[in-house]
């Protein structure tokens, strides 16, 4: 568990400056830190999160060439278009900064300088391809041509997007500059090198001591070391960066610093940014160095898999060359205490390719939808361990069952009930029953175990914990039915909508990381005062452990009920699957979505005819699946606690290839409830669950919005 005593600096990966923000890059750096920062100030932590726009590199200038405007215009349009679409989802930096910014040159200048004093860097003369006609040095990304593995004819110099295959522009058949289609030549530059293989016992012995890093990450760096570190190239030939500093001896002419050497230091440069704006212009120390009595602040990098090496490798060993050349007199900079870097998202069964149309764009998703069913939604799916697949359907299925039916639902009934027969206050508690009792000790519980969920940057399972605080509220609610205790025993109808109104208000804490603007609206409804702001500034007495305890005092004021979330409807999520065929066939030149090249797979054969009494002896019911996981036995097999309303069953379901034990919590599914029980493994299975089976195989749940128990007919 990490010291709490300790400055927190978390930073994200600074998006790229020549484009929108897509739902992938919220699922991959932006949203898991927003929910780590809004939880550590919800506890109290001394925390700063750190971003900003990466505004330099070859992209830039090849959009730049091909638009004919100047790269800072480009950078200018996106740095305005990604700050606003992290304001509109929430995302709560305390500072967003830019690497165009003359503050970050000098910051990455002075960096540079002091690794060039002290004689940390290498310089080299090579032969490079040269664009003859445009005058540049061709950077890997500037060089296309025919793929030698798939024959794609504009694959890049540094990889072909077709095959995925990653090259080395000397592969290439046929090269071509990406800025005038010129042949490239070779010619003669000389740059500035990073031995980095000379640091690779110290990373070796520093990556060892991180025992609790995921295994991706680890994974990933134990590969580059078993391959070995080898120089890289922290200068290029580029019209477009932070100018190699003037001072350094040799020709520095149209020399540009690394991309991936200043991006990194943009962390740095940003809290500089934020240090200075409150007027305290020193006090980024506090969050990079170690202090002069010897304590140690915690840095936390946010990324996605595709940056591991970058910010587990490269930067880590930049800050150890900076700390030696500096010398003792110089506070020292501190090393990541973690790289917890996510997966990829994919996006309805395929890869998200912006190229290829295949995207949702952050700013026009929260035009259609509430943001906090986005955030909901996305945290529910982020891919922590592996790539994993957002599909409209599953969003629309998360939306209505979770937060509409269970949480939503909760909370009106309890607020109106309140109102409606208590007069708007709290009502006193009484003598409580075991029902009661047992809800206000999972309160304390739970506030623990989403807690360490998200200090073990298990975000999922704080969410899934999160709304199984609601699903407990609502169960506990419906068994308790006040509704009709109120008719025989006023006082026990009393001290259920009393419970069930603390049920809220630790609801109203523990709800904020992931949805805060319900979580806030929530709080209103209470008249719950004084929490603690999850976003920077502000204070409150009120935080992130005072949820494990009845936060509402017999007598309180209750402000007016709202409806917390509205059901998603099917024509809006259908409208969004026909903006992504749209877009896709646009991409590939199309006027229409194109159809398939060769007929898909076959739909399965019809089978014989049945009679209606052959159906009637089917006993299909609504089931609510209340808890999941993987068949000790069977690698195939889920096992499932289904709510049907009169019982819960057990059932055993072969969709573990399919589905994770966390997607099919709090799916309203149909289950065969007169199936004769069936051993499977060890285990018994009382029913089966439906499942649509797609051509190519892909399972997708039968859900409905019924209640547990419902007959479908």
């Amino acid at each position: 568990m990490p010291d709490a005593r300790r400055p927190l600096l978390v930073t994200s990966a600074l998006p790229y400056a020549n484009g929108p923000l897509h739902l992938g890059h919220l699922a991959g750096a932006y949203l898991p830190a927003d929910l780590y920062v809004r939880y550590q100030r919800l506890t109290g932590r001394d925390v700063v999160y750190v971003c900003g726009s990466d505004e330099h590199g070859v992209p830039i200038l090849l959009r730049a060439r091909e638009e004919g405007v100047s790269p800072q215009e480009i950078v200018d349009r996106y740095h305005v278009q990604l700050r606003d679409a992290f304001a509109v989802f929430g995302i709560s930096f305390d500072v967003y900064g830019r690497t165009s910014a003359p503050a970050h040159h000098a910051t990455s200048q002075a960096f540079f300088l002091t690794l060039e004093r002290a004689g940390l860097f290498r310089k080299k003369t090579e032969r490079q391809l040269y664009d003859p006609e445009a005058g540049l040095f061709l950077a890997d990304r500037f060089v296309r041509g025919t793929c030698p593995i798939c024959g794609y004819p504009d694959a890049y110099g540094d990889q072909c997007e077709n095959c995925g295959t990653s090259l080395s522009p000397r592969d290439l058949k046929e090269p071509r500059s990406a800025l005038s289609g010129a042949a490239p030549v070779e010619k003669e530059t000389t740059h500035w090198y990073f031995p980095l293989g000379t640091w690779q016992p110290k990373l070796e012995s520093w990556i060892a001591e991180q025992k609790n890093w995921k295994p991706n990450v680890l994974g990933q760096i134990r590969s580059w070391f078993n391959d070995g570190l080898s120089d890289r190239a922290m200068t290029r030939d580029l019209p477009w960066g932070v100018p190699v500093p003037g001072e350094v001896e040799g020709d520095v002419e149209g020399k540009a610093l690394y991309v991936w050497f200043d991006a990194p230091i943009g962390y740095l440069s940003a809290t500089k940014k934020w240090a200075e704006a409150t007027g305290d212009p020193e006090r980024w120390r506090r969050y990079w160095t170690v202090h002069p009595d010897g304590a140690v602040p915690e840095l936390l990098h946010f990324i996605g898999k595709d940056n591991i090496v970058f910010h587990a490798i490269i930067f880590p060993a930049l800050l150890m060359a900076h700390n030696e050349a500096a010398g003792p007199a110089e506070p020292e900079f501190v090393l990541p205490a973690n790289v917890p870097a996510n997966e990829f998202l994919n996006l309805e069964g395929q890869k998200l390719s912006t190229s290829r149309g295949w995207a949702v764009w952050a700013h026009e998703a929260a035009e259609a939808f509430p943001v906090d069913t986005l955030r909901y939604a996305l945290a529910a799916t982020l891919p922590e361990t592996k790539d994993n697949d957002f599909a409209w359907a599953d969003f629309q299925t998360r939306v209505n069952n979770d937060l509409a039916d269970v949480l939503g639902n909760f909370v009106h009934r309890t607020l109106t009930f309140a109102h409606r027969f208590f007069g708007g206050v709290v009502p006193e508690a009484g003598p409580l029953s075991d029902a009661s009792r047992e809800v206000l000790a999972l309160l304390e519980t739970a506030t623990a175990q989403v807690g360490e969920a998200y200090e073990g940057f298990r975000f999922r399972d704080a969410v899934f914990r999160t709304i199984d605080v609601a699903r407990t509220g609502n169960k506990y609610l419906n068994d308790a039915a006040p509704w009709h205790a109120i008719k025989a025993d006023r006082a026990a109808a009393a001290s259920i909508v009393h419970v069930s109104l603390q049920v809220c208000a630790s609801l109203a804490i523990l709800l904020e990381p992931v949805v805060p603007y319900a979580a806030e609206r929530l709080r209103r409804m209470l008249r719950l005062e004084g929490v603690r702001p999850s976003t920077p500034g502000g204070e409150g007495q009120i935080g992130w452990a005072d949820a494990a305890r009845s936060l509402l005092d017999e007598g309180h004021a209750l402000g007016a009920p709202e409806i917390l979330f509205s059901k998603i409807e099917d024509e809006a999520v259908e409208a969004q699957r026909q903006l992504l065929e749209r877009r896709a066939a646009e991409a590939s030149g199309e006027a229409t979505p194109a159809e398939p090249a060769e007929p898909g797979p076959p739909y399965a054969e019809p089978k014989q005819q049945i009679l209606y009494d052959d159906f009637a002896r089917l006993d299909l019911r609504v089931g609510k699946v209340i808890a999941a996981e993987p068949h000790p036995n069977a690698d195939k097999l889920l096992r499932l606690d289904v709510d049907l309303g009169y019982e819960t069953r057990q059932v055993l379901a072969g969709i573990r290839a399919h589905f994770t034990p966390e997607e099919m919590v709090g799916r309203h599914v149909v289950v065969v409830a007169n199936l004769a029980p069936r051993q499977i493994r060890g285990l018994e299975s009382r029913g089966m669950l439906l499942f649509a089976e797609d051509r190519d195989g892909r399972l997708r749940a039968v859900t409905t919005d019924g209640e547990p128990g419902g007959v479908v007919k």
